[in-house]
Protein backbone atom coordinates (compact mmCIF):
# COMPACT_ATOMS: atom_id res chain seq x y z
CA UNK A 1 0.00 0.00 0.00
CA UNK A 2 1.50 3.63 -1.19
CA UNK A 3 2.61 5.65 1.68
CA UNK A 4 2.78 9.20 2.04
CA UNK A 5 5.92 10.67 3.32
CA UNK A 6 7.02 14.16 4.35
CA UNK A 7 10.03 15.23 3.35
CA UNK A 8 12.62 18.24 4.89
CA UNK A 9 16.16 19.06 3.13
CA UNK A 10 14.86 17.02 0.51
CA UNK A 11 16.76 19.35 -1.92
CA UNK A 12 19.40 18.19 -0.38
CA UNK A 13 21.57 15.24 -1.64
CA UNK A 14 20.35 12.53 0.23
CA UNK A 15 17.06 14.11 0.40
CA UNK A 16 16.72 14.03 -3.50
CA UNK A 17 17.44 10.30 -3.50
CA UNK A 18 15.15 9.42 -1.21
CA UNK A 19 12.60 11.34 -3.26
CA UNK A 20 13.81 9.61 -6.63
CA UNK A 21 13.43 6.07 -4.56
CA UNK A 22 10.13 6.79 -3.38
CA UNK A 23 8.40 8.11 -6.91
CA UNK A 24 10.03 5.08 -8.46
CA UNK A 25 8.28 2.90 -6.24
CA UNK A 26 4.67 4.26 -6.35
CA UNK A 27 4.77 6.51 -3.12
CA UNK A 28 3.89 9.90 -2.11
CA UNK A 29 6.80 12.33 -1.40
CA UNK A 30 5.99 15.87 -0.25
CA UNK A 31 8.79 18.24 0.30
CA UNK A 32 9.18 21.21 2.37
CA UNK A 33 11.90 23.25 1.67
CA UNK A 34 12.33 27.23 1.52
CA UNK A 35 12.53 26.58 -1.90
CA UNK A 36 11.03 24.93 -5.28
CA UNK A 37 13.81 24.82 -7.09
CA UNK A 38 14.44 21.39 -8.89
CA UNK A 39 17.88 21.62 -10.04
CA UNK A 40 18.75 18.71 -7.58
CA UNK A 41 16.08 16.26 -8.18
CA UNK A 42 15.32 17.13 -11.94
CA UNK A 43 19.89 15.92 -12.10
CA UNK A 44 18.52 12.50 -10.90
CA UNK A 45 14.91 12.24 -12.01
CA UNK A 46 12.42 12.62 -15.22
CA UNK A 47 9.62 14.82 -16.06
CA UNK A 48 7.10 12.97 -15.46
CA UNK A 49 8.65 11.59 -11.90
CA UNK A 50 9.33 14.96 -10.93
CA UNK A 51 5.52 16.09 -11.70
CA UNK A 52 4.28 14.15 -9.18
CA UNK A 53 6.31 15.94 -6.12
CA UNK A 54 4.28 18.10 -3.92
CA UNK A 55 6.00 21.17 -2.48
CA UNK A 56 5.35 23.21 0.27
CA UNK A 57 7.42 26.25 0.54
CA UNK A 58 8.62 27.18 4.01
CA UNK A 59 11.10 27.77 6.54
CA UNK A 60 12.11 24.89 8.65
CA UNK A 61 12.83 27.73 11.55
CA UNK A 62 9.38 28.50 11.64
CA UNK A 63 7.61 26.17 13.80
CA UNK A 64 4.06 27.39 12.92
CA UNK A 65 4.57 26.75 9.12
CA UNK A 66 6.43 23.25 9.98
CA UNK A 67 3.07 22.61 11.59
CA UNK A 68 0.96 23.10 9.05
CA UNK A 69 2.87 21.94 6.25
CA UNK A 70 3.10 18.48 7.93
CA UNK A 71 -0.87 18.98 8.60
CA UNK A 72 -1.49 19.60 4.99
CA UNK A 73 0.53 16.91 3.55
CA UNK A 74 -1.82 13.92 5.52
CA UNK A 75 1.47 12.17 5.55
CA UNK A 76 2.31 9.31 7.86
CA UNK A 77 6.00 9.21 7.73
CA UNK A 78 8.84 11.95 8.29
CA UNK A 79 12.18 12.04 7.03
CA UNK A 80 13.80 15.13 8.15
CA UNK A 81 16.80 16.33 6.49
CA UNK A 82 16.94 19.83 6.90
CA UNK A 83 20.17 21.51 7.92
CA UNK A 84 23.25 23.34 7.30
CA UNK A 85 26.55 21.90 6.65
CA UNK A 86 30.06 21.96 9.00
CA UNK A 87 31.60 25.60 7.13
CA UNK A 88 28.18 27.20 7.57
CA UNK A 89 27.53 26.51 11.38
CA UNK A 90 31.11 27.24 11.76
CA UNK A 91 30.93 30.88 10.68
CA UNK A 92 27.68 31.17 11.50
CA UNK A 93 26.47 29.43 15.10
CA UNK A 94 23.52 30.76 15.99
CA UNK A 95 22.17 30.53 12.51
CA UNK A 96 22.94 27.03 12.28
CA UNK A 97 21.75 25.80 15.99
CA UNK A 98 18.52 27.41 14.33
CA UNK A 99 18.49 25.35 11.60
CA UNK A 100 19.95 22.05 12.89
CA UNK A 101 18.48 22.26 16.22
CA UNK A 102 15.38 24.58 16.35
CA UNK A 103 14.13 22.91 12.90
CA UNK A 104 14.73 19.80 14.38
CA UNK A 105 12.55 20.59 17.53
CA UNK A 106 9.80 22.01 15.23
CA UNK A 107 9.75 18.70 13.16
CA UNK A 108 9.26 16.72 16.21
CA UNK A 109 6.59 19.03 18.00
CA UNK A 110 4.63 18.80 14.85
CA UNK A 111 5.12 15.28 14.55
CA UNK A 112 3.81 14.97 18.04
CA UNK A 113 0.92 17.77 17.68
CA UNK A 114 -0.22 15.86 14.80
CA UNK A 115 0.14 12.33 16.16
CA UNK A 116 2.95 10.78 14.07
CA UNK A 117 4.18 7.56 15.23
CA UNK A 118 7.97 8.01 14.36
CA UNK A 119 10.50 10.39 13.12
CA UNK A 120 13.65 9.48 11.02
CA UNK A 121 16.65 12.14 11.10
CA UNK A 122 19.74 12.90 10.63
CA UNK A 123 22.06 12.95 12.59
CA UNK A 124 26.12 12.27 11.83
CA UNK A 125 29.31 10.80 12.26
CA UNK A 126 30.53 14.37 13.56
CA UNK A 127 28.96 13.44 17.00
CA UNK A 128 32.33 11.42 17.57
CA UNK A 129 34.95 13.76 16.67
CA UNK A 130 38.21 12.63 15.67
CA UNK A 131 39.60 9.40 17.94
CA UNK A 132 43.26 9.26 18.43
CA UNK A 133 43.71 5.29 17.27
CA UNK A 134 41.41 5.24 13.94
CA UNK A 135 39.27 2.27 15.70
CA UNK A 136 36.14 1.23 14.58
CA UNK A 137 33.38 2.80 16.54
CA UNK A 138 30.30 2.08 17.42
CA UNK A 139 26.85 3.38 18.77
CA UNK A 140 28.37 3.18 22.36
CA UNK A 141 31.47 4.94 21.56
CA UNK A 142 32.06 8.20 23.49
CA UNK A 143 30.93 11.39 21.50
CA UNK A 144 32.87 13.84 21.94
CA UNK A 145 32.25 16.58 18.60
CA UNK A 146 35.01 18.91 17.47
CA UNK A 147 32.68 21.69 15.63
CA UNK A 148 29.67 23.25 16.31
CA UNK A 149 27.62 20.78 13.63
CA UNK A 150 28.71 17.53 15.29
CA UNK A 151 27.35 19.42 18.58
CA UNK A 152 24.32 20.33 17.34
CA UNK A 153 23.45 16.86 15.76
CA UNK A 154 24.75 15.46 19.57
CA UNK A 155 21.85 17.95 21.03
CA UNK A 156 19.00 16.69 18.12
CA UNK A 157 20.11 12.80 19.15
CA UNK A 158 19.31 14.10 22.89
CA UNK A 159 15.84 15.44 22.34
CA UNK A 160 14.53 12.77 20.55
CA UNK A 161 15.29 10.87 23.55
CA UNK A 162 13.71 13.19 25.34
CA UNK A 163 10.22 13.36 23.14
CA UNK A 164 10.15 9.50 23.79
CA UNK A 165 10.64 9.83 27.37
CA UNK A 166 8.27 12.49 27.75
CA UNK A 167 5.69 12.00 24.73
CA UNK A 168 6.44 8.14 23.13
CA UNK A 169 7.69 9.44 20.25
CA UNK A 170 9.25 7.09 18.89
CA UNK A 171 12.40 8.00 16.29
CA UNK A 172 16.01 6.62 14.46
CA UNK A 173 18.70 8.88 13.73
CA UNK A 174 21.13 8.21 11.59
CA UNK A 175 25.33 8.82 11.45
CA UNK A 176 26.17 9.35 7.94
CA UNK A 177 29.86 10.23 7.18
CA UNK A 178 31.29 11.30 3.77
CA UNK A 179 28.38 10.52 1.42
CA UNK A 180 29.17 10.63 -2.15
CA UNK A 181 27.28 11.13 -5.58
CA UNK A 182 25.31 13.33 -7.80
CA UNK A 183 24.01 16.51 -5.82
CA UNK A 184 26.29 16.14 -3.20
CA UNK A 185 27.84 19.84 -3.53
CA UNK A 186 27.65 21.56 -0.42
CA UNK A 187 30.26 20.67 2.87
CA UNK A 188 33.74 19.74 3.15
CA UNK A 189 33.31 16.42 2.13
CA UNK A 190 31.24 17.00 -0.77
CA UNK A 191 34.96 17.81 -2.25
CA UNK A 192 35.22 13.82 -3.74
CA UNK A 193 32.29 14.12 -5.55
CA UNK A 194 33.02 17.62 -6.49
CA UNK A 195 36.36 16.03 -7.68
CA UNK A 196 34.61 13.39 -9.83
CA UNK A 197 32.32 16.49 -11.65
CA UNK A 198 35.37 18.46 -12.20
CA UNK A 199 36.97 15.17 -14.19
CA UNK A 200 34.34 14.40 -16.20
CA UNK A 201 34.35 18.50 -17.22
CA UNK A 202 38.47 17.97 -17.84
CA UNK A 203 39.06 20.21 -14.90
CA UNK A 204 41.64 20.09 -12.29
CA UNK A 205 40.79 19.61 -8.52
CA UNK A 206 42.08 19.52 -5.10
CA UNK A 207 40.33 17.79 -2.36
CA UNK A 208 40.99 19.98 0.57
CA UNK A 209 41.47 17.03 2.90
CA UNK A 210 43.54 13.80 3.52
CA UNK A 211 43.87 11.01 6.08
CA UNK A 212 41.16 8.06 5.53
CA UNK A 213 37.21 8.84 5.66
CA UNK A 214 34.34 6.37 5.79
CA UNK A 215 33.20 6.73 2.20
CA UNK A 216 28.94 6.18 1.45
CA UNK A 217 27.43 5.94 -1.57
CA UNK A 218 24.15 8.17 -1.93
CA UNK A 219 21.62 5.54 -2.92
CA UNK A 220 22.53 3.37 0.06
CA UNK A 221 22.41 5.77 2.58
CA UNK A 222 18.83 7.25 1.01
CA UNK A 223 17.62 3.19 1.14
CA UNK A 224 18.91 3.39 4.61
CA UNK A 225 16.54 6.41 5.73
CA UNK A 226 13.69 4.78 3.92
CA UNK A 227 14.04 1.46 5.66
CA UNK A 228 14.21 2.62 9.04
CA UNK A 229 11.13 5.15 8.04
CA UNK A 230 8.96 1.91 6.96
CA UNK A 231 10.04 0.12 10.06
CA UNK A 232 8.97 1.97 13.54
CA UNK A 233 10.99 0.89 15.87
CA UNK A 234 10.12 1.62 19.55
CA UNK A 235 12.43 3.77 21.70
CA UNK A 236 14.67 6.80 20.64
CA UNK A 237 17.11 5.17 18.37
CA UNK A 238 20.74 6.48 16.76
CA UNK A 239 22.47 4.07 14.05
CA UNK A 240 25.78 4.73 11.88
CA UNK A 241 25.66 4.60 8.69
CA UNK A 242 28.72 2.68 7.09
CA UNK A 243 30.17 2.33 3.34
CA UNK A 244 33.75 1.56 3.16
CA UNK A 245 36.98 3.12 5.14
CA UNK A 246 39.27 4.38 2.11
CA UNK A 247 41.68 6.45 1.91
CA UNK A 248 41.55 10.05 0.32
CA UNK A 249 44.84 9.07 -1.70
CA UNK A 250 42.42 5.90 -2.89
CA UNK A 251 39.39 7.88 -4.23
CA UNK A 252 41.79 10.41 -6.18
CA UNK A 253 43.43 7.51 -7.34
CA UNK A 254 40.21 5.77 -8.53
CA UNK A 255 38.84 8.85 -10.32
CA UNK A 256 42.12 9.80 -12.41
CA UNK A 257 42.35 6.12 -13.09
CA UNK A 258 38.46 5.96 -15.01
CA UNK A 259 39.45 9.59 -16.47
CA UNK A 260 43.11 8.50 -17.39
CA UNK A 261 44.11 11.62 -16.28
CA UNK A 262 45.88 13.10 -13.27
CA UNK A 263 43.39 16.14 -13.08
CA UNK A 264 42.57 14.88 -9.16
CA UNK A 265 45.15 15.94 -6.14
CA UNK A 266 44.74 16.20 -2.28
CA UNK A 267 45.96 17.24 0.76
CA UNK A 268 45.31 19.17 4.06
CA UNK A 269 44.58 17.08 7.37
CA UNK A 270 42.38 14.86 7.34
CA UNK A 271 38.25 15.46 8.52
CA UNK A 272 38.15 15.74 12.43
CA UNK A 273 35.51 12.73 12.82
CA UNK A 274 36.56 9.57 13.59
CA UNK A 275 36.73 7.50 9.82
CA UNK A 276 35.54 4.24 10.36
CA UNK A 277 32.05 3.37 12.03
CA UNK A 278 30.66 -0.05 12.71
CA UNK A 279 27.15 -0.54 11.66
CA UNK A 280 26.28 -4.11 13.14
CA UNK A 281 23.68 -2.30 14.81
CA UNK A 282 20.93 -0.91 11.83
CA UNK A 283 21.83 -3.66 10.27
CA UNK A 284 20.32 -6.57 13.07
CA UNK A 285 17.31 -4.20 13.69
CA UNK A 286 16.62 -3.39 10.24
CA UNK A 287 18.06 -6.18 8.11
CA UNK A 288 20.03 -6.33 4.53
CA UNK A 289 20.91 -2.69 3.06
CA UNK A 290 22.23 -2.07 0.19
CA UNK A 291 25.99 -1.44 0.18
CA UNK A 292 27.41 -0.60 -3.36
CA UNK A 293 30.85 -1.20 -3.89
CA UNK A 294 33.14 1.79 -3.75
CA UNK A 295 34.08 1.36 -7.61
CA UNK A 296 31.11 0.77 -8.96
CA UNK A 297 29.45 3.77 -6.94
CA UNK A 298 32.17 5.99 -8.39
CA UNK A 299 31.56 5.13 -11.91
CA UNK A 300 27.81 5.23 -11.17
CA UNK A 301 28.40 8.99 -10.30
CA UNK A 302 30.81 10.01 -12.84
CA UNK A 303 28.62 8.37 -15.90
CA UNK A 304 25.63 10.21 -14.31
CA UNK A 305 27.93 13.37 -14.48
CA UNK A 306 28.99 12.78 -18.12
CA UNK A 307 25.45 11.78 -19.09
CA UNK A 308 24.49 15.48 -17.65
CA UNK A 309 27.16 17.17 -19.17
CA UNK A 310 26.50 15.48 -22.60
CA UNK A 311 22.94 16.85 -22.32
CA UNK A 312 24.65 20.37 -21.10
CA UNK A 313 23.02 20.49 -18.37
CA UNK A 314 25.05 19.48 -15.57
CA UNK A 315 25.09 22.02 -12.95
CA UNK A 316 28.79 23.77 -12.21
CA UNK A 317 27.89 26.14 -9.45
CA UNK A 318 29.22 24.40 -6.81
CA UNK A 319 32.97 24.29 -9.07
CA UNK A 320 32.71 27.91 -10.35
CA UNK A 321 32.31 29.56 -6.84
Amino acid sequence: MAETYFITGAHGCIGSWIVKSLVERGDSAVVFDRSDDPRRLRAIMDPDQLAIVRFILGDITDSPAVQRALDQSNATRVIHLAGLQVPVCKADPVGGALVNVVGTLNVFEAARTLGVKNVVYASSAAVYGLNDDDAVLDETAACEPSTHYGVFKRANEGNARIYYLDHGLSSVGLRPLTVYGVNRDSGLTSDPTKAMKSAVLGRPFHIRFGGATDFQYVADTAAAFIACAEKTLDGAQVFNLHGETVTVKRITDLINEIINASLITFGGPPIPIAPALDDAAIRKLIGDLPSTPLETGMRETMDRFAALRDADVLDTTDLDT
